[in-house]
């Protein structure tokens, strides 16, 4: 029989080494630990899950608002920029809407996630101060939510694609890789300002101006054909340039391969990605005590 002062000892006996688990500051400028980033797969899902049944909770459409978006959107790019302000000849041979659509559709995944990773971890702050997670889950859920309504969105553009009869060649298979590209994008961008929106609220205001900007700076209302010849090149620097020229490319045939454009988009993806995750990390250490 163990009596009160036995038990008592045993409970204030230390735990196993197996049993403890000692969570440190990062040091320097770490890189991401990927093994760790895997074990809390679980919560990236719940997060990235929860974020599409909030979006369409309580409203009368759900998400069929994946698909008027780009679709009203593309009404108004055809009525003012393509019969009003002359836009249409950029499309060539492709009908107008059917160009611009291709365009919307991963511009908006662009920027609607970057919209939201931005905020993220402010919107966060309470599960961020409470318990220990890999900080570069917050940023990565939206851009898995907004993959969701993307993949709803790229059926209304087959659709119109059948309806203007033009078929699929083999350059469609190409069309996760600048995908990727415009997810990659969005994510080293939002890692920056996500991390400084924690130490600048008033980032939060420049976000939309910036997506604004952006999106007349990308050639999604017209083609980059009109960008001269010596200057093209440099314009790939934009990385969605090179994204949505790619994207006319695989489905549409509308434009040449991308090459050197989407080389320099390419590179400035990863410039963007390799900066903005050094400088997330750099920072999360101070996340808890700002936010």
């Amino acid at each position: 029989m163990i009596g009160p002062r036995a038990s008592n000892q045993a409970l204030a006996a230390p735990l196993p080494e197996t049993l403890r688990t000692v969570i440190r500051p990062s040091s320097g400028w770490p890189l991401l630990d990927l093994r760790e980033f895997w074990q809390y797969r679980e919560l990236l899902y719940l997060l990235a899950w929860r974020d599409v049944a909030v979006r369409y909770k309580q409203t009368v459409l759900g998400i069929a608002w994946a698909v008027l978006q780009p679709l009203l959107t593309m009404v108004v790019f055809a009525v003012f920029f393509g019969r009003l302000g002359g836009l249409s000849r950029c499309a060539g041979d492709i009908p107008y809407p059917l160009f611009t659509l291709c365009a919307l559709l991963p511009w908006q995944l662009f920027s609607h996630a970057l919209s939201e990773s931005s905020n993220s971890l402010v919107t966060e702050k309470r599960l961020l101060t409470k318990v220990y997670f890999p900080r570069t889950i917050l940023p990565v859920a939206p851009l898995l939510s907004n993959l969701v309504d993307f993949a709803i969105a790229f059926v209304l553009l087959l659709g119109l694609m059948a309806w203007y009869g033009v078929g699929l060649g083999w350059q469609a298979l190409t069309v996760p890789l600048f995908v990727g590209l415009a997810v990659l994008t969005a994510l080293g961008l939002s890692l920056w300002l996500s991390a400084l929106n924690a130490l600048y609220r008033d980032v939060r205001y420049v976000v939309p101006f910036l997506t604004q900007f952006w999106m007349f700076a990308t050639p999604v209302a017209y083609s980059s054909r009109i960008v001269p010849e010596p200057w093209r090149n440099w314009y790939g620097l934009n990385p969605m340039a090179g994204v949505i020229d790619g994207f006319r490319w695989a489905l549409l045939g509308a434009e040449a391969p991308p090459g050197p454009m989407l080389a320099a988009s390419l590179t400035a993806t990863v410039l963007l990605l390799t900066t903005g995750l050094f400088f997330f990390r750099r920072m999360e250490r101070t996340f808890a005590d700002v936010i």
